[in-house]
């Protein structure tokens, strides 16, 4: 019988550093199936949420599952491996001479930076294909450190997907980008959310207008806590929005899109 269970099963999960509580009492299911926004203003705990979800963080109290697996009682990183992120501090970590090809391969020994690894033609394949699917084929053979931040992006997405992962996180892949990046990038992501080949996904962002169509739920958090979750089109509302980020905020959608303005 194939095991069946979700790809992030949270309970109650509290973060305590020092005096702060980063998440209180959060609780989030995600299915493989799901593509999920979380939502909220600076410092609300989204980053601190996907750090859990990536098997790189424990509660202070609560359960986190991850892909069935129950930290603190499982080898993280082991774990880790199937699951692919990008987050501000991988770029910090990758070297800026690296060729953006060995940005890509090398995360199929898990390594951040080529050394002495040796890679099958089909490790090769399959990196060239994924810069491909993000429009930066042609950038293979480039320093990583010449590449704009738009570039650098989806250098960094392809290299999160080259294990294959079970769980996509993205953390704010559209930060810095300006508004031709910001959209070319929106558009890859929503043909990748809506591909039934993709892994389960979740998206960090804390503005509505980099959401990509295909993206079927959302939670929201303000201060550590859940404003609400669930079905994007039911919970991304005016006036859950206005509680998230404690403004007075009017949402609209046109052909899947969203926006936000102040009332």
């Amino acid at each position: 019988m194939v095991r069946v269970f979700p790809v992030i099963d949270i309970e109650a999960a509290t973060v305590v550093r020092g005096q702060a509580e980063l998440l209180r009492e959060v609780s989030w299911r995600v299915e493989a199936d799901e593509r999920w926004v979380v939502l909220g203003p600076n410092g609300a705990g989204k980053t601190t949420l996907l750090n859990l979800a990536a098997a790189r963080l424990f509660p202070t109290r609560g359960t986190v599952r991850v892909l069935g697996e129950t930290l603190g009682a499982v080898d993280t990183a082991e774990l880790r491996t199937r699951i692919g992120l990008t987050t501000v501090a991988l770029h910090d970590r990758i070297p800026p001479d690296e060729v953006v090809l060995d940005v890509v391969r090398t995360a199929a020994w898990g390594v951040v930076g080529s050394f002495r690894e040796q890679y099958h033609m089909l490790d090769t394949d399959r990196a060239r294909d994924l810069l491909r699917q993000f429009g930066v084929g042609g950038l293979a053979a480039r320093r990583y450190g010449t590449l704009s931040e738009g570039e650098r992006k989806r250098v960094q997405i392809a290299r999160a997907l080259m294990t294959d992962p079970e769980l996509l996180l993205l953390d704010e892949p559209a930060a810095g980008l300006d508004l031709g990046g910001r959209e070319d990038l929106v558009r890859r992501l929503s043909e990748l959310a809506t591909d039934p080949r993709s892994p389960a996904l979740v998206l960090v962002t804390h503005h509505v207008e980099e959401i990509p169509p295909g993206f079927d739920r959302v939670l929201l958090l303000r201060q550590g806590q859940v404003v609400a979750h669930g079905p994007i089109q039911d919970v991304l509302t005016s006036a859950n929005l206005s509680a998230t980020f404690d403004i007075p905020l009017q949402v609209t959608v046109s052909e899947g899109r969203f926006t936000a303005r102040a009332v």
